[in-house]
């Protein structure tokens, strides 16, 4: 395995110069859609969530499944979880790449991580043959390269290209920037069978720019619904990208 693990997942989670690490509108917008994204598949039984970083999308799934084991590299991260969340949630300090489970899951949900990774076909793989179960649901949702608040920045000359990793980026850990076809291509390799794909609220505007609007009266609740309801008719034109996946071939 081609792993660096002289990575320090505390110090990628830290704000900086160039990038906060979480907007509010990742926690106060997305969040919230992502669940109403995943509610209509979720399975009764366990969850495993891969990534939880200090537990704000942990506290929405508890909503839903009780059941959850979070798997994160980031200790932490995982103190600040703890402090945030009931104690009844399993939490599990290692790299996706070497951690060991002892059971499989109804559910696993990876949101905003793949992209972190330096080996994403690897891990897909093991969810796929060794964590998801048969007739389980793998929720998988990234970054998207081509939101139109990103190919704008483009067009302004901060970004190089649409898929392009920024320094800033790059600091808090990504490793690449997925767009739909690549993403279902990565899982695809893994042996993954990609039963619905969509994406999760149209964006036009970088998160910078939506933490300052959300301190306003200028956005409504209808308005975001409005946005979320238009990413299903464009989504490859959304804030982030959706798979929903079901276990597929193992492949050798």
């Amino acid at each position: 395995m081609n792993n660096d693990n002289q990575r320090d997942y505390n110090k990628e989670a830290k704000d900086n110069i160039g990038r906060k690490y979480g907007y509010s509108f990742d926690y106060d917008v997305l969040h919230p859609y992502m669940i109403k994204s995943f509610l209509p598949y979720f399975k009764s039984g366990n969850l495993l969530e891969l990534g939880s970083f200090q537990g704000a999308f942990t506290k929405r799934l508890q909503e839903h499944i009780s059941n959850i084991t979070c798997v994160e590299a980031s200790d932490e991260a995982i103190k600040e979880a703890k402090n945030r969340l009931s104690d009844n949630i399993t939490f599990i300090n290692d790299r996706f790449e070497d951690v060991q489970l002892p059971v499989k899951y109804k559910n696993v949900v990876m949101t905003h991580v793949l992209e972190h990774l330096d080996n994403p076909v690897e891990v897909l793989k093991r969810i796929n043959d060794e964590w998801l179960e048969e007739d389980g649901y793998f929720f998988l949702v990234c970054p998207n390269a081509n939101a139109p608040s990103r190919q704008i920045a483009v067009k302004m000359g901060l970004i190089t290209h649409n898929c392009a990793v920024t320094p800033s980026e790059k600091m808090h850990g990504h490793r690449v920037t997925y767009s739909l076809d690549t993403l279902e291509r990565d899982a695809k390799k893994a042996g993954l069978n990609v039963v619905f794909r969509t994406g999760i609220f149209f964006k036009a505007l970088a998160n910078f720019q939506w933490d300052r609007l959300l301190q306003t009266d200028i956005i409504s609740k209808e308005y975001l619904d409005g946005c979320f309801d238009l990413g299903h008719q464009y989504p490859d034109l959304c804030s982030s990208i959706f798979l929903l996946c079901q276990k597929g071939k193992m492949n050798g």
